[in-house]
């Protein structure tokens, strides 16, 4: 691979893997920059002996790499919030009891069937001040007005530390948060809000503002509600107030990525704003003007975009571009994209752990690489026939690319993707440029009836179309285990494969076969370390009570007849499924006792019977039963008390106040997520 062989490829390496130890070693600041210290001597040393007195530059080469990486760890320190002294986590007070908060309303998020969200801005805790992001959740009631970003509100109440998973190998929401830097959240309602007359007027404000301007310009020139959401989506990267079912349609059809702004959107704007300067002169002067103009529109549409990782890392890659085409400089695509992952990470390293940011750059770095050899596989004369091969290149090589990591992170993949892309594709080009051209005007108050009319009926046959593919679920592969040994075979597998098919030889055809027993190996491995593993579950689910108990890939449910009647359709047992390999083997009722390992367990349900001379290790108490706990305790002495969440919450009070009386621990499945026996 000739780009492994560029400089800026292994600086750009270095700088990477310095973020990642970095986040996961979570080194002593002082440590770090003073290693950081060290190596820029090392580096300052070497470069006066390369230039003096080595001819070799392999120890200068080195020492560089290596500056590069405590450079990367050093700006991730830098740049994360929990570090900086004035950051509310190093506040106790604010997690223990009710302090008056000052905030600044950021970004307002999709919401939930009874919250309002938003992202906010710690200014003041009582009289003191402090830094540092939140996630606000507004209860919703009849009074309640969204509020608008730059809104200064004073609230008390409690902010509340970001929990773990409710059950096993669910979606880490709070670990998702942290690495946005948002630590904690906070519970009100609209009574308890005190809006300040003043707003904190800056560049999310006004591009909140232009973005208000656009929607309401648009909904007064009666754009359909389901439409406009769409729109908004795909021209300035909001995707809030889509729909559940809109969402699931684009994502069983395999295009879900184009409702996040990415670089085939920000390389639509690109030619169309290259179109509209062209009347400009292409003199020096000329071309300078017109690298102006592009890259403040590029900035702009950024900013009202609200600045998503997805949208800096395409606008950072084609400003790039922009500036090599008019100052007529031949631009090495792979140098543009290094150059821009280098520049975003500088500025903000915890873009590197967002999703849309990895399958984003994975999925042009191998449009780059991949495309190139799969076009040449055909070349048809036929215009139409061209155009239509070099669609399905490109979303084969994007595809190949990402189907890993997709795999990884989301366990299913779009088989009629290529079909997607072949009808999509073509009709986003035109939906994109008259989406621009719409809601510039729709800024400035001037939104022509016929344009918005047919921008609105283009993104209804969009709809149609993607919900017309996305009705064929049987080529819908879901529930795809998966894991990180598996995902790093996976990729060694595909970069040996495309190594060997650019330029075949027998050297390159013995490490693709190395690779395929590699990836055979980690997947019986896998294997083999889950038939070991034994557990006993009892998981978070609302007014249910389901348990599961696992003996490697099989395992037995226990459960009411609903939830294993619908078992294929529950998420939580499909994510808990998918994690471990596994399949259900049997489904049965849940009994009064059960067993497991030397674990005797006692399962109390709403009868409040149980047997008078067993001496549980386990009592499991669910459907709220009626029993003198207190009485209870004295007679079994468990080892330890568990209330599942088909419990009433003012009931489990009680139980934990007369477990801390008689010192036997308790665990409210509701309040500390699932209960777990290995």
């Amino acid at each position: 691979m000739k780009v492994l062989q560029f400089p800026l490829t292994r600086i750009t390496i270095a700088f990477v893997l310095g973020i990642l130890i970095a986040f996961y070693t979570k080194p002593a600041p002082a440590i770090l920059f003073g290693l950081l210290t060290v190596a820029l001597l090392f580096f300052a040393a070497s470069y006066f002996l390369q230039k003096k007195v080595l001819k070799n530059t392999l120890f200068f080469g080195l020492t560089t790499y290596l500056l590069s990486f405590f450079i990367g760890a050093a700006t991730l320190i830098a740049h994360t919030d929990s570090y900086q002294k004035s950051n509310y986590t190093h506040e106790r007070g604010v997690f223990e009891k009710p302090q008056l908060l000052s905030l600044v309303i950021r970004e307002k998020l999709k919401g939930t069937n009874t919250n309002d969200r938003y992202i906010a801005i710690l200014n003041q805790i009582g009289t003191k001040n402090y830094s540092g992001k939140i996630l606000l959740n507004i209860h919703r009631d009849s009074v309640y007005h969204t509020l608008e970003t730059g809104t200064i509100v004073s609230i008390k109440g409690i902010l509340y530390k970001n929990k773990l998973p409710n059950n096993p190998n669910q979606f880490d929401y709070g670990e998702y948060l942290s690495k946005k830097q948002i630590y904690a959240q906070l519970y009100t309602d609209s009574g308890q809000i005190i809006n300040s007359a003043e707003l904190k007027k800056d560049v999310w404000y006004y591009a909140s503002k232009i973005r208000t301007t656009i929607i309401h310009n648009l909904e007064k020139n009666n754009f359909q509600k389901k439409e406009l959401n769409v729109a908004i989506a795909l021209i300035l990267g909001q995707k809030q107030d889509i729909s559940p079912d809109i969402l699931q349609d684009y994502q069983y059809a395999g295009a879900i990525h184009i409702l996040s702004v990415s670089g085939l959107h920000v390389g639509f704007l690109l030619l169309f704003l290259t179109f509209i300067l062209s009347p400009i002169p292409n003199t020096k002067r000329g071309a300078i003007l017109k690298l102006i103009l592009i890259l403040l529109c590029l900035a702009s549409f950024a900013l009202i975009a609200g600045l998503a990782p997805s949208v800096v890392r395409s606008v950072t890659m084609f400003s790039f571009v922009a500036i090599g085409y008019q100052l007529r400089r031949s631009v090495n695509i792979y140098h543009t994209l290094l150059v821009s992952i280098l520049l975003i990470l500088l500025f903000q390293p915890s873009f590197l752990f967002d999703v849309g940011f990895q399958l984003s750059y994975i999925a042009l770095f191998f449009i780059v690489w991949l495309q190139p050899l799969l076009a040449s596989i055909w070349k048809p004369k036929n215009k139409l026939l061209n155009y239509i091969w070099g669609i399905l290149t490109v979303s084969f090589a994007a595809q190949i690319g990402t189907m890993p990591l997709s795999i990884y992170y989301f366990h299913q993949f779009p088989g009629l993707f290529f079909i997607t892309n072949l009808v999509v594709i073509p009709l986003l080009s035109f939906i994109m440029i008259l989406g621009v051209l719409v809601m510039g005007l729709a800024a400035f108050d001037y939104v022509p009836f016929f344009l918005s009319k047919s921008l609105e009926w283009s993104i209804h046959y969009l709809n149609k179309i993607v919900n017309s593919i996305a009705s064929f679920e049987q080529f819908i592969i879901r529930d795809i285990p998966s894991n990180s040994d598996l995902l790093l075979t996976s990729y060694l597998l595909i970069l040996a494969t495309i190594v060997w098919f650019k330029k075949p030889t027998f050297d390159k055809l013995v490490i693709v076969l190395l690779t395929v027993i590699a990836v055979q190996l980690t997947y019986m491995q896998t294997q083999w370390n889950i038939q070991d593993q034994q557990e006993w579950v009892i998981f978070n689910l609302k007014r249910n009570t389901m348990i599961t108990e696992r003996h490697g890939t099989k395992v037995i449910l226990y459960a009411n007849d609903s939830i294993r009647t619908n078992s294929k359709n529950n998420s939580v047992l499909k994510s808990y499924l998918t994690a471990n390999f596994s399949v259900i083997t049997s489904k049965e009722n849940i009994h009064n006792t059960a067993y497991y390992n030397e674990n005797k367990i006692l399962i109390i349900d709403s009868t409040g019977t149980y047997p008078r001379g067993i001496r549980p290790n386990v009592i499991l108490l669910t459907q709220s039963p009626k029993i003198n706990i207190d009485r209870m305790l004295l007679e079994l002495k468990p080892e330890v008390v568990v209330a599942d969440a088909s419990n009433y919450k003012n009931i489990q009070i009680y139980w934990k106040q007369s477990c801390e009386k008689q010192k036997i621990p308790f665990h409210a499945i509701g309040e500390k997520g699932f209960f777990k026996l290995n």
